[in-house]
């Protein structure tokens, strides 16, 4: 058996993970320094309605408008949907982005669009591109962390088929530790961190082992690859045995008055691990709103095909509002408000007009198959985003779509503002950084765009 292999059987059999290639691959690129900010990422895969929830239109005509009515926040002139109603008591904690707009119709390719900044408007089997979290993961890697930098807690990485987010010519060893299943369930645990001692003791003997056969080829190794794949070694070793990265990721450790602040349900805990993880050194989380607690068809692509949007909208919100006002607060609580910035956002809007299509199907928030019902399709002409912490101003609107919702008429952004935005958050220079791609040739991580003042720390 070669000595990789011998390797990959002793470290899989009990981390399921490459690890120590992953560490390999990561060491292999240049270094990129920058002050050590994070960023959460939460994901509403499909496409949330803008006007039901962040830029509610009460004067449009009622073909447009929904019938939640529009409330105050505790910021004069501020006013968001009346089902958010945690979120309106602590609009001074985020900004609103109301005036996001670009040209991917299609689920695939708004997603490349605001995640990789890929300007193309037809959908894509898989990107061209890496994501911004992967570049971000790529350039401030270090080598002697035991937790991973990038963690996605139920990943954004698929669309039914589709891949709509990955690392692409960074190569594999950048794609996030996955966090995957329902974090809210009592015997819920994350595999392959700290295991347990008598595990452990196994993981040694089998390293020692290891060792007694590398020496033979180490007396004749004059490179000092040998002494560099053990320091790959021992990284992945650490993060297999680091009581940090096993409590980063233990929400038993969480009094329950602060579990039940955030939800006892798979997003509340999702957003409650992601604060756990910024805590303990993590510095790109992405975690994806999807699942049983949309309704019917797990994701927020309302069509009336799919859902009544109103239902499905209703039936989500409680647990969303529930979940992103407290991952805010506690946030800012917890003194993270300036090195952790906060997203909120899908691919894009929804159609302002209120579309009426037979139902494919019954189920949670859904009418029986052929019952006509409300829906709202693809836009992505218009949506809005939420951002807090990150060291950006709270209570702020920003931008502004037409009366009907449709397209923006003040401040319009794209997605390349958007990564600029990010970008200047993590401290990485994106307008000279440029990674070599799948050809040999230098690829800029950006090729349009400016962040958006309002939303860049105020220092």
């Amino acid at each position: 058996m070669q000595r990789r292999e011998f390797l990959r059987t002793g470290l899989t059999g009990f981390s399921g993970l490459s690890l120590a290639g992953l560490y390999n691959l990561r060491a292999q690129a240049a270094a990129a320094s920058a002050e050590k900010t994070a960023v959460i990422l939460v994901w509403l895969r499909g496409g949330a309605s803008h006007l039901d929830t962040f830029d509610p239109k009460p004067d449009a005509p009622s073909e447009f408008r929904g019938p939640y009515a529009p409330i105050d926040t505790n910021v004069p002139g501020i006013r968001i949907s009346e089902l958010l109603p945690r979120l309106a008591n602590i609009a001074d904690q985020y900004s609103l982005l109301r005036s996001v707009a670009h040209t991917g119709g299609g689920h695939p390719a708004g997603s490349l669009q605001v995640l990789a900044g890929d300007t193309a408007r037809q959908d894509k089997v898989k990107p061209v591109y890496p994501d911004w979290m992967t570049i971000a993961n790529y350039l401030r890697r270090d080598s002697s962390r035991t937790i991973p930098n990038y963690v996605a807690v139920n990943a954004v990485d698929r669309y039914d088929s589709f891949t709509i987010a990955g690392p692409t010519y960074l190569g594999p060893a950048y794609e996030p530790f996955k966090v995957t299943g329902d974090p809210s369930r009592p015997n819920f645990q994350v595999p392959n961190i700290g295991l347990a001692s008598s595990q452990q003791a196994r993981l040694q003997s089998r390293l020692d082992l290891k060792k007694a056969i590398d020496r033979t080829n180490r007396a004749i190794d004059a490179s000092g690859v040998m002494d560099a794949v053990d320091q790959f070694e021992t990284q992945a070793l650490n993060l297999l045995t680091s009581p940090d990265a096993r409590l980063a990721f233990d929400l038993s450790q969480e009094p329950d008055t602060v579990r039940d602040r955030y939800g006892r349900n798979q997003w509340g805990q999702q957003c409650l691990m992601a604060r756990r993880l910024v805590e303990a050194g993590v510095e790109i989380i992405a975690t994806e709103f999807d699942g049983p607690l949309c309704g019917r068809v797990a994701n927020w692509d309302d069509h009336a095909v799919n859902h009544n949007v109103f239902e499905a909208l209703k039936f989500r919100a409680p647990v969303f509002d529930q979940a992103v006002s407290a991952l805010i607060e506690d946030i800012h609580q917890r003194g993270l408000n300036k090195r952790v910035l906060v997203i909120v956002t899908g691919e894009f809007g929804r159609t302002p007009r209120i579309s009426h299509v037979a139902s494919s199907g019954g189920g949670v928030a859904s009418a029986a198959k052929g019952v006509v019902q409300p829906g709202r399709d693809h836009w992505p002409r218009a949506n809005s985003m939420l951002f807090a912490g990150g060291g950006i101003a709270g209570g702020q609107i920003i931008g502004a779509t037409d009366a009907r919702g449709e397209d923006p008429i003040d401040r319009r952004v794209g997605p390349g503002d958007f990564l600029a935005t990010i970008y200047q958050h993590l401290g990485i220079d994106f307008r000279r950084i440029a990674i070599q791609n799948f050809a040999g040739r230098p690829n800029p991580i950006l090729n349009s765009g400016a962040p958006i003042p309002e939303l860049v720390s105020r220092g």
